[in-house]
């Protein structure tokens, strides 16, 4: 798993230079803000978003949840942060100052006093180990807070056990259906409150889970 992780995380790199290569920064921006704030309005039906105080956005990328959670304590931790900000002009720490950016992946990341909310948006997927990255996304959550976590859920038993012998989908070493990546919250002490299917697809379906931490 190891080599196919680190495959994967190159191979990231180059997908977000690639995907940044002919977009302009304050439009690009301007989108990603608009999607996001969709589905914090969406999230806030299930979750008392507004009066969390302190937020987590695990694996958040160059443009995660953290460009518009207004929360009184935000924190955003990646493996590429330092990346980002030295190769990608869009990203630059200092236009977030009231965010507290951590380089780290979430198999690593340390947190002693927990969050309301924790978002995990397009990352799980892409960890090292998803077991002990699951343990780390629950155990980053105060008892009785929220995770929100996205994945691309396998429909087919087939494909899922052929991409996890041959590396076909090769930006994701973890290939799991929906049951599966449930498991993963209720055996390590939460309860699912919804399932939110963003996009559906014939070989996956892009899922977000809400979770609450018992």
């Amino acid at each position: 798993m190891s080599l196919r992780w680190k495959t994967a995380q190159a191979l990231e790199w180059r997908w977000w230079l690639a995907y940044f290569k002919n977009k302009e920064k304050a439009s690009y921006y301007e989108a990603k803000k608009a999607y996001w704030l969709k589905w914090l309005d969406i999230f806030s039906q299930i979750i008392p978003v507004q009066s969390a105080t302190r937020v987590a956005d695990l694996g958040c990328g160059p443009a995660g949840l953290y460009t518009v959670l207004k929360n009184s304590s935000i924190t955003a931790v990646d493996p590429l942060l330092d990346e980002y900000e030295v190769q990608l002009e869009f990203f630059n720490k200092s236009d977030y100052p009231s965010v507290n950016f951590i380089t780290s992946t979430l198999e690593n990341f340390q947190d002693a006093e927990g969050f309301d909310i924790v978002y995990c948006m397009n990352a799980i997927n892409h960890v090292r180990d998803i077991n002990l990255a699951f343990k780390k996304l629950v155990a980053s959550t105060k008892s009785g807070g929220f995770l929100v976590v996205s994945i691309d859920a396998h429909n087919h038993a087939f494909f899922r056990y052929l991409f996890r012998l041959v590396p076909v989908d090769v930006l994701h070493p973890h290939q799991y259906n929906l049951e599966e990546y449930a498991k993963f919250l209720t055996d390590d002490g939460c309860h699912i409150k919804a399932t939110i299917t963003i996009k559906e697809e014939f070989l996956f379906n892009h899922i977000v889970l809400i979770a609450q931490k018992n």
